[in-house]
C-alpha cells in the first residue's frame, strides 16, 4: 500500500513522481505510434530524426509550427491570452490576494501552510482538493440541466476572455462590434444563475436564481449605457486597433488609441463609478452579494454543488471578475498604454533567463492596471455590509440610471466643446 497524502508537499512530491515516469516511458509510446501515423500520412519532416540530430532546428521547427494556423489560434486560446493565463493569474494568484487582503483587513493571518511564502499555494492546493473529490448530485435534480450549468458559465466566461485586448497585437478576437458583443455575452450570466438554482430543485438555489435576475434589471442597463460615453469621445466599438491589409499600414482607432491624450476616467468620472459598482453586482460580490447571501440562503444557487462542478462556478467567477477589470481598465484607464512608448523601456526580465522583449511592455502596463482594479473590487467584501434587495433594485433604476444619463451628457458637451 502506498504511503497516504498528508500534506501539500506529498501530494507535489507524488505528482512530480507520477510526472518523472511519464517522461520516462513516454519516448516508447510516442516513436512507435508516430512511425505507424507517418506510413499512413507521411509527414514532410522527420520530426524525431530531427530531434535527435539537430536539437536547435528541432526547436525552431517547433516555434514555426506554433506560430502557424491552426496551433496560434488554439495556443491563443489554450494559453496565453486565453484559458490557462486567466486560470493561473485571475483564479489561483488573485484568489491568493483576495484571502490575504481581506485577513490583513480583518486582522487576521490568512493562507500560510501551503507554501513557504505566506500560504502562495493555498489555491493550488483547494483546485486539487476539488479536482478529486466525489462529485454529488443529490437526488430530485434536474440532472442534465445541473451538470451543463457549471460549464455554460464557463463558456461566457471563455468568450468574454477572448474580448479582451492585453495590447494592440496580443487578443483572440477584435470584432467590429466588440463593445456591444461583450453586453451580449454578459447578458447570459444571470440567467445561467437563474438555470442553476431551478435545476437544483430546492429552496435556496432557487431563490438565489431569482434575485440574481432581479439584480440584472437593476444593474445592466445603467452599466451598459456608462460605457456609451466612452464610446461617443472615441467613435469606435472596436476595443483593439483596428485591423488592415496590406502590411504595411497604420491601423484604425480604437477606444484604447483614443485615450492617448488623456484617460476617459478623467472626462468621464461617473460613467467609470456606474461601471465599476454595475460589475460589483454582475459578480455578485459584496455588498451585492444577494443570490448567494451565506447568512440568508447558505450559498444560494451554489448549494446544492460539489467538488469541482464548484470549482468551475469558482475559476468562472475569477474569470469574468479579471474580464470586468480588464474592461474597466480598456474604458477608462488607458487600456495597455503606459507613461511612455515600448521602444523607450528595454527587455523585461521574468523568470531565471527568460527575458521578455521590449514589445511586451504594453502587456505589462494593462496587467498592472486590470490588477489595481481587481483589489478594489475585492476591498469593500472586508468593509462594506450588504443591502437590502430593495435598496439595490431602487439605486439601480433611480440613482445609477441618472448618472448614466448624465455621463453620456457630459460626453455629448465634451465633444460639443471639441475636447477630444
Amino acid at each position: 500500500m502506498s504511503k497516504p497524502i498528508l500534506t501539500f508537499e506529498d501530494f507535489i512530491k507524488r505528482v512530480l513522481k507520477i510526472v518523472f515516469w511519464v517522461v520516462l516511458l513516454a519516448p516508447f509510446v510516442v516513436v512507435p505510434v508516430y512511425y505507424l501515423l507517418d506510413g499512413y500520412f507521411h509527414f514532410s519532416t522527420d520530426v524525431l530524426s530531427l530531434a535527435l540530430v539537430n536539437p536547435q532546428g528541432f526547436l525552431a521547427f517547433q516555434l514555426n509550427l506554433l506560430s502557424s494556423e491552426p496551433f496560434k489560434t488554439l495556443f491563443a486560446l489554450s494559453v496565453f491570452p486565453g484559458f490557462t493565463f486567466v486560470a493561473i493569474y485571475g483564479t489561483i494568484f488573485m484568489g491568493w490576494v483576495e484571502r490575504k487582503l481581506t485577513a490583513k483587513i480583518q486582522l487576521r493571518t490568512g493562507p500560510m501552510y501551503a507554501g513557504k511564502l505566506e500560504g502562495i499555494l493555498q489555491n493550488f492546493a483547494d483546485f486539487f482538493k476539488l479536482l478529486f473529490k466525489e462529485i454529488v448530485i443529490p437526488n430530485g435534480v434536474d440532472r442534465a440541466t445541473f451538470i451543463a450549468v457549471p460549464f455554460a458559465l464557463m463558456a461566457v466566461a471563455g468568450a468574454l476572455i477572448s474580448l479582451v485586448p492585453l495590447s494592440p497585437t496580443v487578443y483572440i478576437a477584435d470584432p467590429e462590434v466588440g463593445a456591444i458583443l461583450i453586453f451580449a455575452v454578459l447578458g447570459f450570466s444571470p440567467l445561467i444563475v437563474l438555470l442553476a438554482g431551478w435545476a437544483s430543485n430546492s429552496k435556496y438555489p432557487f431563490l438565489g436564481g431569482l434575485r440574481a435576475l432581479h439584480q440584472m434589471v437593476a444593474y445592466e442597463i445603467p452599466m451598459i449605457l456608462s460605457l456609451l460615453g466612452a464610446v461617443l469621445l472615441s467613435g469606435t466599438l472596436y476595443l483593439a486597433p483596428v485591423p488592415c491589409s496590406p502590411q504595411p499600414c497604420t491601423p484604425g482607432p480604437s477606444i484604447v488609441t483614443a485615450q492617448s491624450s488623456v484617460w476617459f476616467i478623467f472626462l468621464l468620472p461617473l460613467g467609470a463609478i456606474v461601471f465599476f459598482i454595475g460589475s460589483l453586482a454582475e459578480l455578485e460580490r459584496i455588498p451585492f452579494d444577494l443570490p448567494e447571501a451565506d447568512s440568508e440562503l447558505v450559498a444560494g444557487w451554489q448549494t446544492e454543488y460539489t467538488s469541482m462542478l464548484f470549482g468551475t462556478f469558482q475559476l468562472a467567477n475569477f474569470s469574468r471578475m479579471y474580464v470586468l477589470s480588464g474592461l474597466f481598465t480598456t474604458f477608462f484607464l488607458g487600456g495597455w498604454l503606459g507613461p511612455a512608448g515600448p521602444t523607450q523601456f528595454g527587455p523585461i526580465p521574468f523568470v531565471g533567463m527568460i527575458v521578455l522583449p521590449a514589445s511586451f511592455w504594453p502587456v505589462v502596463w494593462f496587467l498592472l492596471k486590470t490588477t489595481v482594479v481587481m483589489v478594489a473590487m475585492m476591498i469593500p467584501r472586508s468593509i462594506v455590509p450588504r443591502v437590502r434587495i430593495d435598496q439595490l433594485l431602487r439605486a439601480g433604476w433611480v440613482k445609477l440610471l441618472v448618472l448614466a444619463f448624465l455621463n453620456i451628457f457630459i460626453a455629448m458637451v465634451l465633444i460639443s466643446l471639441g475636447v477630444v
